[in-house]
């Protein structure tokens, strides 16, 4: 049953138009997630849904009485309230025990003090604590925009759980994939100003848009096919005959006006780092305190060339503390950084750096370089822009204009104009959307140098890292070889065993990861052993059978649409007689499709005809 539809909406920002004439219906028990590249229009979705804003054209129809909650991606706060006084007065319903779920929200998103003074949280605090004011909320249909976002591994799983046990609608726009696989039973894609629905999670959605893209370019090449044909009947139906059927041009026309699928741009990227000698960072004995808070102890590492080091842990552990001390950006209380003469570090920090709101991104850009070195020579400061999704126009907009995650993805952008051979992530997948996520897993993938994470994301750790070390407990780490799922469970068969190390306990490798090796191996072995003969490319050529179908194809197209176009004449002149109506149509609904099966044997014959052809130059 439909408790929501969006009906033919149009929004447009400026010159740019998000959304042209949408519709969607939204049943009960859906939990859709909205993928699109950053800029599409996915927050403005959610705000139109919940009546925050208005669409320039179209509606949104509701069933009577359906409450809706909602979850802003940057919540605002009543000056001087504190938390648990902003969490209930948020219900609509108070009940005797709102304060009890209250504090058992805020407890699970690690939020203690619940008398604290809004103003004197951290960003990623205060976006948990609009979370459990939107989760204790009575709804039918919640809206949830970055709900991810500030929190951390743990925090996902209890949320998952919760969502998954919610009986109402959910909506929500987010960039950790594992959590869209594990919640969502619908993907709503938002490209190019047009909405695409799949009953899928995020795992089937990837495969469903790659068949539908398919689709898309098949109908192209048909259409140009098509549209070749048609051109060359026109060229000698002009030079042979004086009247032209009418039909027959008039879906010429069609094909021409019709437009071909455009396909989303991508972030292009590509290593550019910078020549590494044998020293690399080594940490010597560090520790850290703030007050009586020991946020690292006793620290021993020596990070080795190319390796990938994902850092996790709950928030306020000393995660970003220790990307700061490996930076330079704060020092050790005790212990010893040493950075070796060559390493150049690109820091991309968790909250961006302080932007001239007014200056132009192509300026931000030039503050670093005005060309930057890749592996095809050197591109100017606006080519790497493009590369990144920033058009002519969008070059030259200030900052102040540009969305969350287009600031986002403009600093990472600087920080690779450095080129850096160590890269120091905390937390990089914040506000960048999924294409982009991919494309940056890839480039990381190439990365000639070292990558020292931060991050929530699942799916990037298990993507991207190759060990893990893991906040447990009074300022040690804990070691584990693998990605975020390989220390899971490592993790698991250590508290089952009963193991208790206090200090870098390594985890032992997984079998996946073996398992992996050992297919790149033999791929590597089958790879080599070439059979010469197998290599050789087939000549194309026609059979006899579909030689002669290529040179009378055109006559019995032809045929087929004079004779479509006398079963008409026939329908007009028997308009009155339903008996031979109906048959005539019969007839005329067969010659439709024997023409339907003509053309698209005409456009196979032809592309064949063009590969011989080529073949033969």
């Amino acid at each position: 049953m439909n408790v929501l539809n969006i009906e033919h909406v149009s929004k447009i920002f400026g010159e740019k138009r998000i959304f042209d004439d949408v519709s969607y219906g939204i049943h009960e028990g859906d939990k859709i997630g909205i993928i699109g590249i950053n800029g599409t229009g996915k927050t403005t979705l959610l705000k139109i849904i919940a009546g925050i804003e208005e669409p320039d054209e179209g509606q949104i129809i509701k069933q009577n009485g359906l409450r809706i909650t909602y979850l802003p991606q940057n919540p605002e706060f009543p000056e001087g309230a504190t938390v648990l006084y902003y969490v209930i007065d948020g219900k609509h319903q108070l009940e005797w025990n709102t304060e009890s779920e209250a504090k058992t929200v805020l407890n699970r998103l690690d939020i203690k003090d619940h008398d604290a003074k809004i103003e004197t949280l951290s960003g990623g605090q205060k976006k948990r604590v609009a979370l459990a004011r939107t989760l204790i909320n009575p709804a039918d249909v919640l809206i949830l925009d970055e709900p991810t976002n500030h929190i951390d591994n743990e925090m996902a799983l209890w949320l998952e759980d919760y969502l998954n046990k919610f009986k109402g609608v959910i909506i929500m726009v987010t960039h950790d994939r594992y959590f869209l696989d594990r919640v969502t039973n619908k993907i709503l894609e938002i490209s190019h100003g047009k909405l695409y629905g799949y009953t899928a999670n995020y795992s089937q959605f990837l495969e469903l848009k790659a068949q539908r893209e398919e689709m898309e370019l098949a109908s192209e090449r048909k259409r140009q096919s098509i549209l070749r044909m048609e051109i060359e009947w026109a060229k000698r139906g002009c030079r042979a005959r004086t009247t032209k059927q009418k039909a027959r041009l008039e879906r010429l026309e069609a094909l021409k006006n019709g437009t071909a699928p455009v396909k989303d741009a991508t972030v292009e990227l590509e290593s550019i780092g910078t020549r590494m000698g044998k020293k690399t960072i080594e940490l010597h004995n560090v520790s850290k305190s703030y007050g009586d808070k020991t946020i690292i102890k006793d620290f021993n590492y020596i990070v080795l060339k190319n390796q990938r080091l994902g850092i996790i842990g709950p928030n306020g552990c000393g995660k970003s503390t220790l990307m700061k001390l490996i930076t330079g950006v704060i020092q050790p209380d005790a212990g010893e950084i040493e950075i070796g003469d060559t390493i150049q570090i690109g820091y991309f920090a968790q909250e961006a750096e302080d932007m001239d709101t007014n200056q132009r991104a192509i300026d931000y850009i030039k503050e670093v370089a005005d060309y930057v070195p890749t592996k095809d020579g050197k591109i100017t400061a606006s080519q790497m822009l493009e590369r990144f999704l920033f058009d002519g126009n969008l070059q030259y907009t200030p900052i102040s204009k540009l969305s969350g995650g287009e600031k986002r993805r403009l600093y990472l952008c600087k920080v690779l104009m450095e080129s850096p051979n160590v890269l120091i992530l905390d937390e990089p997948t914040n506000d960048l959307d999924i294409p982009t996520l991919t494309i940056l897993e890839d480039y990381l993938d190439s990365f000639n140098g070292i990558i020292i994470t931060v991050s929530h994301d699942r799916y990037f750790l298990d993507n991207l890292v190759d060990r893990i070390f893991a906040f447990e407990r009074n300022g040690y780490l804990q070691q584990y070889e693998g990605g975020y799922t390989d220390y899971l469970e490592a993790k698991q068969r250590r508290e089952a065993a009963g193991m208790q190390d206090t200090k870098h306990a390594v985890g032992v490798a997984t079998a996946k990861n073996a398992a992996t090796n050992d297919y790149a191996d033999g791929n590597k072995k089958i790879s080599t052993g070439k059979d010469w003969k197998k290599d050789q490319p087939t000549k194309l050529k026609f059979s006899y059978k579909e030689q002669k179908e290529y040179e009378i194809i055109d006559d019995d197209i032809a045929a087929l649409e004079e004779k479509i176009e006398n079963l008409e004449h026939e329908m007009l002149a028997n308009a009155t007689n339903s008996a031979k109506l109906s048959e005539i149509m019969e007839e005329k609904d067969k010659a439709e499709q024997a023409l339907e099966e003509k053309m698209e044997r005409w456009v196979y014959l032809n592309d064949l005809a063009e590969k011989i052809a080529a073949q033969s130059k």
